[in-house]
C-alpha cells in the first residue's frame, strides 16, 4: 500500500474494525505527544480524546469532494469516507445504473485530501434482506423542491445515512465524530440536521461551502455526463443566481423578478427548469423581513442530466 493510500474496508464489520484501530493509534500518538510537551515545559501532561471526521460520498470524486475531505483532515485527527451507490435513493427512470464507479481513482483522491479509511460496500453487505421494510420517511419537507421532483429520494438518502451513522458510531466508541456535507445539498443537510436531532444521533454536521469551477459551475459528479455544449448551456443555472444575489444586495430580496429569471432559463438552448424559488434555509418555507438567511434554490435539466444549484441572497 503506498503512502497514502487508504485502507478499503467492503464489510460493516471491516469498517467499525478499520475505524477503532484508526482512532487507538491516533490516540497512543496524541498521549505521547502530550507527555513529550509536558516533560518539555516542565508542566503538567494535558491529554486529549482524538476525533473522527466522517464523509459519506456515492463516489465519483471530484475537487468539491476533496475539499470536504481535506476540512476533515483539518479539525480531526482520523477521517474516514464512505463510497456506496445508494440504490433506495434512485427512484425508476434515473442514473442508478450509469452512475460513475470509479473506485481505484476515488481511493486516489481521499487519500492524498487525508482520508485513512474507506468503506466501500456492495449493495447486498449494506441491504442484505434487500429492500428494507423499515425506512426513515423525510416527512412534508421531504416532499417539496428535490422531493417532488425524485418522490422516495430523500426517504433513501435518510435512510443510508442513518445507518452509516450507527456503523461510524460503533468504530468510533466515546471519540467526538463530525460528518462533513457540502452545501450544495441544501435540502438534503437540512433534513439530515433534523434526523440528527430527532433520532438523537451523536454525531455533529459540519456543512461546508458550494465548489465551484472557475467558470461558476457548482462541482458535481453529473457533470461528466455532460458534453462540452451542454457544459457551457448549463452556466446559465450559476449566472442566473448570481444575479439574483446581485439585486438582492442591492434591493433586497423582496423586489427580485423570479419570473424574469425563469424565463432566462428556459429560453437557454437545450435547457429546462425544473425549479427555481427562494425559502428560508432553516425553515425551507417562503423568507421574511425577520428571516437571518434567504437562499435562491434551484434545479435544471441540461438534456438529459439534472442539476441542482443553489446560492444565498443576504
Amino acid at each position: 500500500m503506498t503512502e497514502n493510500q487508504p485502507t478499503i474496508a467492503t464489510t460493516i464489520a471491516d469498517f467499525i474494525t478499520a475505524i477503532a484501530k484508526a482512532l487507538a493509534a491516533a490516540q497512543l500518538q496524541a498521549d505521547e505527544q502530550a507527555r513529550a510537551l509536558a516533560a518539555h515545559e516542565g508542566t503538567e501532561v494535558i491529554y486529549r480524546d482524538v476525533t473522527l471526521g466522517f464523509v459519506p460520498t456515492m463516489g465519483a470524486l471530484h475537487a468539491g469532494h476533496a475539499t470536504l475531505m481535506r476540512r476533515a483532515a483539518e479539525q480531526n485527527d482520523v477521517v474516514v469516507s464512505s463510497i456506496f451507490v445508494n440504490p433506495l435513493q434512485f427512484g425508476p427512470g434515473e442514473d442508478y445504473e450509469r452512475y460513475p464507479r470509479t473506485l481505484e481513482a476515488d481511493a486516489a483522491l481521499a487519500g492524498e485530501a487525508g482520508v485513512q479509511v474507506i468503506f466501500a460496500p456492495s449493495v447486498e453487505e449494506m441491504y442484505p434482506d434487500g429492500d428494507p421494510l423499515i425506512r426513515i420517511t423525510s416527512g412534508e419537507l421531504g416532499t417539496k423542491f428535490e422531493g417532488k421532483t425524485r418522490p422516495g429520494h430523500f426517504d433513501g438518502v435518510l435512510t443510508v445515512v442513518n445507518k452509516l451513522f450507527n456503523i461510524v458510531r460503533a468504530g468510533a466508541g466515546e471519540h467526538e465524530v463530525n460528518a462533513y456535507f457540502g452545501q450544495k445539498d441544501a435540502q438534503q443537510f437540512v433534513l439530515i440536521q433534523r434526523m440528527v436531532h430527532d433520532f438523537n444521533h451523536s454525531v455533529n454536521l459540519r456543512p461546508v461551502a458550494i465548489v465551484r469551477d472557475d467558470d461558476g459551475l457548482a462541482l458535481s459528479s453529473r457533470n461528466e455526463f455532460l458534453s462540452p455544449a451542454e457544459r457551457e448551456a448549463a452556466l446559465v443555472l450559476s449566472r442566473t443566481l448570481a444575479l439574483l444575489r446581485e439585486n438582492s444586495l442591492n434591493r433586497g430580496f423582496e423586489g427580485i423578478d423570479l419570473q424574469s429569471a425563469r424565463e432566462r432559463i428556459n429560453a437557454t438552448e437545450g435547457v429546462r427548469l425544473d425549479y427555481l424559488e427562494l425559502v428560508d434555509p432553516h425553515t425551507f418555507g417562503e423568507p421574511t423581513e425577520e428571516s437571518e438567511r434567504v437562499l435562491a434554490l434551484a434545479a435544471i435539466f441540461v438534456g438529459s442530466t439534472r442539476l441542482i444549484d443553489n446560492m444565498d441572497l443576504r
